[in-house]
């Protein structure tokens, strides 16, 4: 008999946009997503979305891009993605240019908020070009690229490449949600996010509550980028184990995550 072929998963990109708070412990930006959001509607989540088919074509432009000579086709997409995502749900440019001009910038990310999700790519290589900005590669740090068990009633699968990037003289900007994928947004340590998650203030799909332990593990911007540098992006997959009788979703250890398991029956599935 043969194996059950592996789910198919969409392609998609996160960025975890770091700053130094007061006492120089990272902060990062989480966006409250829209209760109505089919996926993790109303969960805290990082910036991020689906790959778009032409974020290729921007990686593969040289007058778009720069430092993406060498890196595989998924990978560039994702990176392009990640700058994409960030301007349309938070108004935070991650790409490297002149200071634009704020109404153009407002309405460039307009432009993104209100066109087909199949045209934002497009009207991001619009934008890019108009402002002289390029998206940098070296700006987006791979950090991990996570996946669904293959035997989790999952209706949305996503293969998603998470980036760690330093937020740069975007630290300070005004921020605001879309209005519609970012219900709120908010800067914050991984261990006030953590207390909000245990006190039940917020709510975490599992990846995001492992990736906020890993985060949390670091006590300054060099320290993180360092060790997250150093260590090449793992390969997530959680599986379900029985343990005394009771269900537990885990990840493999030795991947840098120091919280490896949680109940299956505090999960928020989607």
């Amino acid at each position: 008999m043969s194996d059950s072929p592996k789910p198919i998963s969409i392609q998609a990109a996160t960025v975890i946009l770091a700053r130094a708070g007061p006492a120089g412990v990272p902060e990062f930006l989480l966006v409250q997503r829209g209760e109505n959001l089919a996926f993790a509607g109303g969960a805290l989540v990082f910036p991020g979305g689906r790959v778009d088919a032409a974020d290729i074509g921007i990686a593969r432009n040289e007058d778009l891009a720069t430092g993406f000579e060498g890196l595989d086709d998924l990978d560039a997409a994702a990176r392009v993605t990640c700058a994409r995502e960030a301007l349309e749900e938070t108004g935070v440019l991650l790409t490297e240019g002149p200071l634009p001009d704020a109404q153009a910038l407002a309405t460039a990310r307009a432009a993104l908020a209100s066109g087909p999700d199949a045209d934002e790519a497009t009207t991001f290589a619009g934008m890019l070009g108009a402002m002289g900005h390029k998206v940098d590669a070296a700006r987006f740090i791979p950090f991990a690229r996570w996946e669904p068990p293959s035997a989790a009633a999952i209706v949305r699968r996503f293969d998603t490449r998470f980036y760690l990037a330093d937020a740069g003289r975007s630290a300070s900007a005004a921020i605001a949600p879309d209005g519609f994928e970012a219900k709120a947004l908010r800067w914050t340590t991984a261990a006030q996010a953590l207390a909000d998650y245990d006190a039940g203030r917020a709510a975490m799909v599992f990846p995001t509550w492992c990736n906020m332990h890993r985060l949390a593990q670091y006590q300054s911007i060099p320290a993180l980028f360092a060790a997250v540098a150093a260590l090449h992006a793992p390969y997530v997959q959680p599986a379900f184990e029985t343990v005394d009788g009771e269900q537990w979703l885990t990840i493999p250890e030795g991947l840098d995550y120091p919280v490896t398991r949680d109940r299956v029956a505090s999960l928020r599935r989607e």
